[in-house]
């Protein structure tokens, strides 16, 4: 959440044109005085996700409130600040699955489409010789991709293979996003030296390092985070330049009628994730997770 550019919804389903990600032309050399040639345009692309809303209601009693806690000056102000990070904990999560995205029904609610379902152009599945489909999006919205039942370890030569198609493609990843199973397994990688500690100055002790926060790949540095809402079997390279949310309402607290002896309160929010060009990101999917 923190990564992506904030932008304004205006309607529940939510609609933007795509970046072009455009090659580089050798040939563009003119003539002096020659005329302007025209160059056709290719139109971008209309794309579309559905804002999803989110929210937490709860109530404090009126001898809640009234208690001298320890350490909690007002019990009210202390719960909306919990339910507002579980709400972002919540939408982190949303945002990183692989989630379809769907107009509400009768007895359904909207859902944004989320990140592994965007992904469609640079993808591998280490599950099988017949990867799984990554649809991505359609003209209908955003398709979840399909689970391959079989799982295999993550591979170095996999990750350089993505981050290759990513750049190839004209994005430049400068992240590795994974959760906190596949960051060991990276961190793992051949690459890194074998000696894993630095010896500090002035005698003082040595500082043992077992992980790792960058990886140097022949396109570009990036960093290796940690991510603890996105599911294990899945990891990310992606070019954070191409992502957005689009918030419908950003967050937001009302006070609710009073109940008997308890003051209630909601805390909401309504957004969706913006993909401006999938291309410049990608995945390897299918992973153990354990």
């Amino acid at each position: 959440m923190s990564a992506c550019d904030k932008l304004k919804a205006d309607y529940t389903k939510h609609e933007w044109q795509t970046y072009a990600l455009a090659a580089a032309v050798a040939t563009n050399a003119q003539i002096e005085g020659d005329d302007f040639a025209n160059t056709t345009v290719t139109p971008t692309v209309r794309l579309n996700n559905y804002a999803q809303l989110a929210w937490y209601a709860f109530g404090v009693s009126g001898t809640q409130q009234a208690l001298n806690h320890a350490g909690v000056k007002d019990e009210m102000a202390y719960q909306l600040v919990n339910y507002g990070k579980r709400l972002k904990r919540d939408m982190e999560s949303q945002l990183t699955q692989n989630k379809a995205s769907s107009a509400a029904g009768s007895a359904s609610a909207r859902t944004s489409g989320s990140l592994e379902s965007w992904l469609s152009t640079n993808w591998t599945t280490l599950g099988s010789a017949a990867p799984a489909a990554s649809p991505g999006f359609s003209s209908t919205g955003v398709v979840a991709p399909t689970d391959e039942t079989i799982q295999t370890t993550v591979t170095e030569a996999a990750v350089k293979s993505i981050i290759r198609q990513c750049y190839v493609a004209g994005g430049k990843p400068t992240w590795i996003m994974a959760g906190p199973f596949q960051k060991s397994k990276v961190a793992a990688f051949a690459g890194i030296s074998a000696t894993q500690f630095q010896t500090q100055t002035g005698g003082k002790v040595a500082t043992i390092v077992a992980g790792a926060d960058t990886y140097v790949s022949d396109y570009g540095t990036l960093k290796i985070l940690i991510n603890l809402f996105q599911r294990e079997r899945t990891l990310f390279t992606l070019d954070m330049d191409y992502w957005a949310i689009a918030y419908l309402r950003k967050f937001q607290q009302s006070k609710l009628a009073k109940t008997g002896d308890a003051d209630r309160m909601a805390i909401l929010t309504e957004y969706t994730l913006v993909s401006r060009q999938e291309a410049a990101s990608g995945k390897v999917a299918d992973l153990t997770s354990s």
